[in-house]
């Protein structure tokens, strides 16, 4: 869960980053430049998500994901009946 939080701030805070630094970079180097920091600046926050939303397969309590290494199982992957739990 740290993991996920660390990655999505850090992503999130280089987006915010970006759009501040964008005001100063159109009065220094142009109009250019500042676009192009806010086209990268808003690609950011749709990775940020994804980054977030991943299981960690390190994480034993990392339980939220309904597939992947810590799903939890489900009755009907057992045929024998319910899942052990």
């Amino acid at each position: 869960m740290k993991r996920r939080v660390r990655q999505y701030s850090l992503v999130m805070g280089a987006c915010v980053l970006l759009f501040a630094a964008s005001a100063p970079v159109y009065f220094l180097f142009g109009t250019g430049w500042a676009v192009a920091m806010c086209v990268v600046a808003s690609v950011l926050p749709p990775v940020a998500m994804t980054l977030g939303n991943l299981a960690d397969p390190d994480d034993p309590r990392d339980r939220d994901a309904v597939y992947g290494p810590n799903a939890e199982p489900s009755d009907e992957d057992h045929p024998d009946g319910p899942a052990p739990r």
